[in-house]
């Protein structure tokens, strides 16, 4: 299959309702919560999206580590706020993740792979936590692990396929698209 139709089919499945859960045994309240959490929270969001479009600037295996690094480091990340664990700091280093990863789309910078998924790793460990704390009351925190999981993933993937599915003309606009996420990183550090 082609990455427009892998896209497609991901981003059918993540909007489709959620009729298959209509019987018992499905958490689909807790999987519905970790779905949403990271598309309605705007640093989230753009967070993860940026993710997406630095992958894409990348070459080699830097393409597929980074979405990875983030998306296993935020899964363990959530299962330490799961724990009640607290990071001093921690919206101040979301925030601070938003700005950062915006200015590394913006001057599409390509470091050494350690470097890369070192920044992403210290990035994801943050928005995990933040999940994990946000558990919402009587949710299974798998279903909303596998929720949050699925989001991110998908995010970090239309981050991708856009960026790499531009045509060569419009390729300035991921880069304009990282300035938008430092400048929206830069409003969440000052609020």
């Amino acid at each position: 299959m082609t990455l427009q139709k892998n896209f497609a089919i991901a981003t059918a499945l993540l909007l489709s309702p959620a009729l298959a859960f209509a019987h018992p045994g499905h958490d689909h309240a807790g999987l519905l919560s970790g779905i949403a959490h990271p598309i309605f929270g705007l640093d989230h969001l753009v967070a993860m999206v940026a993710v997406g479009l630095w992958a894409a600037q990348q070459s080699g295996k830097a393409r597929w580590a980074l979405p990875l690094t983030f998306v296993a480091t935020m899964l363990m990340g959530g299962l330490f706020g799961f724990t009640g664990l607290q990071l001093p700091l921690m919206e101040t280093g979301i925030a601070g993740s938003v700005l950062a990863l915006g200015l590394l789309v913006a001057l599409a910078v390509r470091p050494p792979l350690a470097v890369a998924t070192g920044l992403t790793a210290l990035f994801a460990l943050s928005h995990g936590v933040a999940h994990g704390l946000e558990l919402p009351a009587l949710t299974s925190p798998w279903g909303y692990a596998a929720g949050f999981v699925v989001a991110t993933a998908a995010l970090h993937g239309i981050g991708y396929a856009v960026a790499r599915n531009l045509p060569p003309l419009a390729m300035p606009l991921v880069r304009i698209a990282g300035g938008a996420s430092a400048l929206a990183g830069a409003w969440l550090l000052a609020a």
